[in-house]
């Protein structure tokens, strides 16, 4: 057994490190639940019994901690250089986030898996739509989608992606039901328009948030970098609700 000073160590790690943080996630998944159609929703109120969308977003990165799940490392992001479409791109072999959701779609609609294995599915699918739409989960340059650019964060050691997963999020000290119900609920047209387009068209806008994104100055951030980036983190959080929606109604509602 894993000693739980250790367990506590690695859900630290994961929890900086990876996709959202837990309240970014959860979010997603919350916006989500509140836009599935009634058939849907049923459906995956039988797959998952009671864990809502919400809770079960967070827990591909919580199985990082079990090396049986190492396979999936690198579905969380993909490198698109700037200039290249996801389709110029050298791919990763051991897959990306954006082939890993086309994939988790065309077998969730087979309707050939398992119990267990489209439970899993549906978990690591509701984690990477909103992963793709934290906009550094689809880096362009050799830094591991700003893992490596240190900065300070009023006063503390951080780096930039930690910035975009969590810190943001968390210096608005908002729940994570607090924060879905700030983002209010968006009417029929907004939604259509969200919905529309394809996983790599919503890949795409990621790369386009680039600029702003590493315009860091010297790398000291803090309520001015918060101040001009937390629309666009409430905008991508509330669009990777409104889609997953989209996608598992596609799935389960019809």
């Amino acid at each position: 057994m894993r000693p739980l000073f250790t367990t506590l160590l690695i859900m630290v790690f994961v929890c900086q490190s990876f996709g959202w943080g837990p309240t970014g996630h959860r979010v997603t998944g919350m916006i989500a639940s509140n836009h599935l159609n009634k058939k849907a929703k049923k459906k995956i109120e039988t797959l998952l019994g009671q864990e809502s969308l919400a809770m079960v977003s967070t827990w591909m990165d919580e199985v990082r901690s079990d090396s049986t799940y190492n396979y999936a490392s690198d579905f969380h992001w993909v490198t698109v250089e700037t200039g290249q479409t996801y389709e110029q791109s050298k791919k990763n072999p051991h897959g990306d986030v954006i082939m890993t959701i086309e994939r988790l779609i065309a077998e969730l609609k087979s309707g050939k898996l398992d119990r267990m294995t489209e439970i899993q599915d549906l978990k690591f699918l509701v984690h990477l739509i909103g992963d793709m739409h934290q906009p550094l989960h689809v880096g362009c340059c050799d830094d591991s989608g700003g893992n490596k650019v240190q900065v300070k964060w009023f006063g503390g050691n951080s780096n930039l992606h930690r910035v975009w997963d969590s810190d943001i999020i968390d210096g608005t000290k908002l729940s994570y039901t607090e924060f879905a119900q700030s983002l209010g609920t968006p009417d029929e047209g907004t939604v259509r328009r969200l919905q529309s387009g394809t996983i790599r068209d919503w890949a795409n806008e990621s790369m386009n948030y680039r600029k702003q994104m590493y315009d860091i100055g010297n790398g000291s951030l803090g309520y001015e970098y918060s101040y001009k980036n937390l629309p666009l983190v409430r905008e991508r959080l509330l669009a990777a609700g409104v889609r997953l929606a989209g996608v598992l109604n596609d799935i389960y509602g019809k």
